[in-house]
């Protein structure tokens, strides 16, 4: 019998990234063994991780979190760690070893710095949002700031943008290019998909 695993992520962001990636490996979202746990912010883990643990079958859990969020994560797991069959001290810099990846920054820091700026800016023109940063970029309060600054802004001042952004970031990724929190995210997924219990 498989085991479930929960992956735990942030928000719908970190799923469509998530989801991006995993269809690049030939895993359709109908398909996924994995159940992306979309949380509505990182301060709720505690609460999905206490779920986890009441779980009759008791699932595997993993998750990405920004290195902001981190310390919720690790107050979480270290909260339910006896449930979750963790028998080591839990502190921010376990958290990898555990299965619980850590975005330096955030997840779509570490999209746009594996992509950079040109391979960004192609990715809003394949969704057709060039002009619209274009526009963006024109703005008093942001005219003359890096592009990268512009971009990071870019992404989350509009409702729906971020995750958009975050799959079609993520689909445009080179496997090679994948940053390491998602590569290990994203290994930890392959391996207990196919780990019985």
């Amino acid at each position: 019998m498989i085991r479930a695993t929960w992956v735990l992520l942030e928000g719908a962001s970190d799923v469509a990234a998530v989801r991006a990636l995993r269809a690049g490996r030939g895993v359709a979202p109908a398909d996924e063994p994995c159940e992306l746990i979309d949380m509505g912010g990182a301060t709720n883990v505690r609460r999905y991780l206490g779920l986890a643990a009441e779980q009759r079958a008791l699932p595997r859990v993993i998750g990405l979190c920004d290195e902001r969020e981190a310390h919720y994560f690790a107050r979480g797991v270290a909260a339910h760690s006896v449930a979750l069959g963790i028998d080591v001290e839990v502190t921010v810099e376990e958290l990898p070893r555990l299965g619980f990846q850590i975005c330096r920054r955030d997840l779509e820091d570490e999209l746009m710095r594996a992509l950079g700026v040109d391979g960004t800016l192609a990715v809003l023109d394949e969704v057709e949002l060039r002009t619209t940063f274009e526009g963006f970029t024109r703005q008093l309060v942001w005219r003359g700031r890096p592009v990268r600054d512009q971009l990071r802004r870019f992404v989350g001042t509009t409702s729906g943008r971020k995750e958009l952004l975050a799959g079609a970031m993520a689909a445009a990724l080179a496997d090679e290019s994948i940053p390491a929190p998602l590569a290990g995210l994203l290994a930890s997924m392959e391996r207990l998909s196919d780990v019985s219990v």
